[in-house]
């Protein structure tokens, strides 16, 4: 069951602007991530469904955070059908985050006040997601749909709130010209977890770069 309704996901996600994207096969390893993230100011956390038991490592890293971190909301992203999303709410999930739109997975998170936010790429899709009840669309992929698209989307769609994944920088400037636009929070992964820095694993690095993000974001508000 989930920690978190999706209204406090939302203020979660919204108050800090920013959600880590990570997946490891080792379990000790996303747990030290989840926890490098959280020192670092991070409270919703995206875990990605990539490899094989992935859903182990989930379920193993959710028990951890929930005594470890106690306001961190896990979710779970890469989720394209009903049934793995039922799985992993089973596990503990406080969201679900899919690269496209299934109006089932809406079903099943809405049955249980979840959060659900599906990958978007055009208008219609954010339009129909937004008619079934997703509160939070993510804008996916950011990096070749672009911060146009985005200011374009929100011109007539004023209302709606939009995450972009994809590309997205943890740079003083990358980050800017995304809360310039309008997004509602970012998702980042590959750019906050260097290969090289998870290896040695440099967690202080981790929580200084989700530090530094979350401080270029709070400047780019004001």
């Amino acid at each position: 069951m989930a920690k978190f309704d999706k209204i406090a996901v939302l203020n979660k996600m919204g108050s800090t602007g920013m959600v880590p994207v990570f997946y490891h096969k080792d379990a000790d390893v996303a747990k030290k991530v989840v926890k490098a993230c959280y020192e670092g100011g991070i409270r919703a956390f995206e875990f990605t469904n990539r490899g094989d038991f992935a859903h182990e490592v989930f379920a193993e890293t959710v028990k951890f955070a929930t005594k470890e971190c106690p306001e961190m909301a896990m979710g779970v992203g890469s989720i394209v059908d009903p049934a793995t999303a039922a799985l992993y709410l089973q596990l503990g999930a406080c969201f679900i985050v899919g690269p496209l739109f299934n109006p089932e997975i809406a079903k099943v998170c809405n049955r249980r006040l979840v959060l659900y936010i599906p990958g978007c790429g055009t208008l219609s899709e954010v339009g129909f997601a937004q008619e079934a009840g997703c509160d939070l669309c993510k804008i996916f992929p950011a990096d070749v749909l672009g911060v146009k698209f985005v200011k374009e989307l929100l011109a007539p769609m004023p209302w709606s709130k939009l995450m972009v994944t994809g590309g997205v920088e943890p740079t003083q400037e990358n980050l800017a010209l995304w809360i310039e636009v309008g997004v509602f929070c970012m998702g980042m992964g590959g750019k906050l977890f260097p290969d090289d820095k998870i290896a040695v694993e440099d967690w202080a690095y981790v929580t200084a770069k989700c530090a530094e993000a979350l401080g270029f974001i709070a400047d780019a508000r004001k």
